[in-house]
């Protein structure tokens, strides 16, 4: 009788959830313009509840404008015609940032266990705030769901980094405002990440290995309009806190964004999604593999998690994924 109940309750548990959807992402709401204060918490508070700061950036709505709100620039002196000015573009945004954040002595340990964890080490404490709207919104994708999409399911993995969360949450809704708005969301995609695999010629050092394969990268996702948003070098972040992380003989993680396709979705209604970027694209090489892999989370998690139906923002999400799997694959990679 016991266990028809608990299965009784675990099939009503589950038609809920699938009724009322699952927790996305989570925004703390602060009346008027936060940018001060927010500023203040993240390169002065987060610190002391264990978070580090990598490669911030701020109020990228002001490079949206520059680069095709701007219709003339001065050169030495002179006026010229800007050339990507876009007689379209229109200004919806006072704010926009991405703050890429990691608590490195929380995550060093769940990614020896869970290497896959990198798809949101660091993530993004994202900010935002629309034209005419006296409001300034801060917030993160919900730490659940980073898990699920990366698919960790380790219980110990998966308690400790949610409970990271709580002080975070806690200093934003303090320093910010308490109201709170969630995205709910019903399923994630059949695949939420996309994973590669790439020999590693051991009979190089593998700093020489390292070395070649990021100037490849790096080169090849630039010549495709791509930015380096980011770099960590998590296992060396880790040796730097005497955080135990011999797995790997090398992990780090890039972040990535491309500008165009970025400014297509955040300033054209849909700011609140870019609290999945940059992209964090992690890879490793474990104590002495010869093989490097990498992963990262598909654009369409943001299609499925924050709801967007708008076809020209589906479409160029697509788009992007079956890019950079291209990229990926043109390097020597071998989709996972």
């Amino acid at each position: 009788m016991f266990n028809r109940l608990l299965i009784g309750a675990a099939a009503l548990s589950l038609a809920a959830t699938m009724a009322f959807g699952v927790q996305g992402a989570k925004f703390y709401i602060g009346d008027g313009d936060k940018e001060k204060v927010f500023m203040d918490m993240v390169n002065n508070k987060i610190s002391t509840i264990g978070y580090v700061l990598s490669d911030p950036h701020e109020r990228i709505n002001d490079a949206y404008k520059t680069k095709w709100g701007t219709e003339y620039k001065e050169e030495k002196g002179v006026k010229v015609k800007h050339p990507d000015f876009d007689p379209t573009f229109k200004e919806t945004l006072d704010n926009l940032g991405f703050f890429s954040i990691t608590n490195d002595k929380v995550v060093g340990p769940l990614l020896m266990k869970e290497p896959a964890l990198g798809g949101f080490s660091p993530f993004n404490l994202h900010i935002w705030k629309k034209m005419g709207e006296d409001k300034t919104y801060v917030g993160h994708v919900d730490p659940a769901t980073m898990l699920d999409i990366v698919g960790v399911k380790d219980a110990d993995v998966r308690a400790k980094f949610i409970a990271s969360f709580i002080p975070l949450d806690k200093m934003v809704s303090e320093e910010i405002g308490s109201k709170v708005q969630t995205v709910d969301y019903k399923a994630l995609p059949a695949k939420p990440m996309m994973t590669f695999e790439f020999p590693v010629d051991r009979a190089e050092s593998l700093d020489a290995f390292i070395s070649d394969f990021q100037g490849k990268f790096e080169e090849k996702f630039e010549a495709n309009h791509y930015i380096i948003a980011g770099y960590k070098d998590i296992k060396g972040s880790m040796t730097d806190n005497n955080v135990e992380f011999g797995r790997f003989d090398a992990y780090w993680v890039y972040s990535l964004c491309h500008f165009r396709f970025s400014e297509g979705i955040f300033n054209n209604g849909r700011p609140d999604a870019g609290a999945f970027a940059p992209c964090s694209m992690y890879m490793y090489v474990e104590k002495g593999s010869n093989k490097l892999m990498v992963g990262m989370p598909r654009l369409e998690n943001w299609i499925a998690v924050m709801g967007i139906k708008d076809p020209k923002m589906v479409d160029s999400i697509h788009n992007l994924d079956k890019e950079i799997i291209g990229i990926m694959t043109g390097l020597g990679g071998k989709e996972l």
